[in-house]
């Protein structure tokens, strides 16, 4: 195709991209003419055919029809969107009452996590925090965890490469922090922890816990006892029971286990707490000298109470939740509830 069959193939392609009615029929044009299998790259293909200045002139005429259509084909685009623009606008009232949207609330779990710190906050303790990736060294080591332990097993706890994991509780924050910081110490640790645990009503393999560690010259299970109560009541009210059991832990010595009373049935026994009229809630007890060797502090100068507890199981309790896995199916129905 020489020069004059391409001017006047041009004069038709502006024309019917001035003459599009609408968006949709503008990209047409635009396909049919330069897209991937339009006319212009066709036309492009035959200048080969030509002798050298037939070829050089026809090609400077198809340059022109590409440069000047896209600025048509932009331009008509611009005009659509504006026109669009102002049809959106003039259908606006502003005499209208406004959409009145809800306030959005905290999430029972943050709930708890905030209530309680507050409540340890009075007490004396402060806030530490760690990685949820942790090194096996501060997950279990350091914890006096032996090697056998079933808590080490690959069916219980997420392995990730270079001896990391995903923390199966928050307590390598104690130990972050005992490494750096010299006795006295009274701190707690909120934060997400991860096993692999089977889902069920109580139990979930993401979850999240509160650690506790209060290191002095005189501390004992008395300490413990006194200030776990002492939360238990500020956090579920009055009327709450707790309740030690004698238990083991790598890291404590000796070791409890404790559990508030049911908020769900009472204490008559129900299907959140197995019918016993008790939650537990998790273990504490004396730091083990062992551990305080990993971290050197010297035992026979320091003394020391830790303990831990699932947040999800104390607003199951405080909300009277029935099934654990309500508060991470996301159903805005249920979490309205806590606003």
């Amino acid at each position: 195709m020489n020069a004059t069959e391409i001017a006047t193939v041009k004069a038709e392609a502006l024309a019917e991209a001035q003459g599009a009615a609408d968006a949709a029929a503008l990209e047409a044009v635009r396909i049919k003419w330069l897209g991937r299998s339009g006319q212009l790259p066709a036309i492009m293909k035959t200048l080969g055919t030509l002798v050298p200045d037939e070829r050089r002139e026809a090609g400077r005429v198809a340059n022109e029809l590409k440069n000047e259509l896209t600025t048509a084909l932009d331009e008509r685009k611009a005009a659509f969107e504006a026109a669009t623009a102002r049809t959106s606008a003039s259908a606006f009232d502003a005499t209208l009452p406004g959409r009145w949207r809800a306030l959005g609330s905290l999430h029972p779990i943050t709930q708890v996590i905030e209530r309680a710190t507050a409540i340890f906050r009075t007490m004396g303790f402060t806030v530490a925090t760690g990685p949820d990736i942790e090194t096996v060294f501060n997950n279990f080591t350091a914890l006096n965890t032996p090697e056998s332990h079933p808590s080490r097993s690959p069916s219980d706890t997420f392995y990730l490469k270079d001896d990391q994991i995903l923390r199966t509780q928050t307590s390598p924050v104690q130990i972050r922090v005992m490494l750096n910081q010299k006795p006295p110490i009274r701190i707690i640790a909120p934060g997400r922890c991860y096993r692999r645990d089977t889902t069920d009503a109580t139990h979930s393999a993401n979850f999240h816990q509160i650690e506790g560690l209060y290191v002095d010259r005189q501390v004992s299970l008395a300490d413990l006892k006194g200030d776990v109560s002492h939360f238990a009541k500020q956090m579920m009210g009055p009327d709450v029971k707790v309740r030690f059991r004698p238990h083991f832990f790598p890291f404590t010595e000796p070791s409890v286990e404790y559990d508030f009373s049911c908020h769900v049935c009472g204490g008559k026994g129900c299907r959140v707490c197995k019918h016993s009229g008790w939650i537990e809630i998790s273990g504490a007890g004396l730091v083990n000298p062992r551990v305080f060797e990993q971290v050197g502090i010297d035992a026979n100068a320091w003394q020391g109470y830790a303990f831990g507890m699932g947040v999800e199981r104390i607003a199951m309790i405080l909300f009277g939740i029935g099934d654990i896995r309500n508060l991470y199916e996301n159903d805005a129905r249920f979490l309205a509830q806590f606003g």
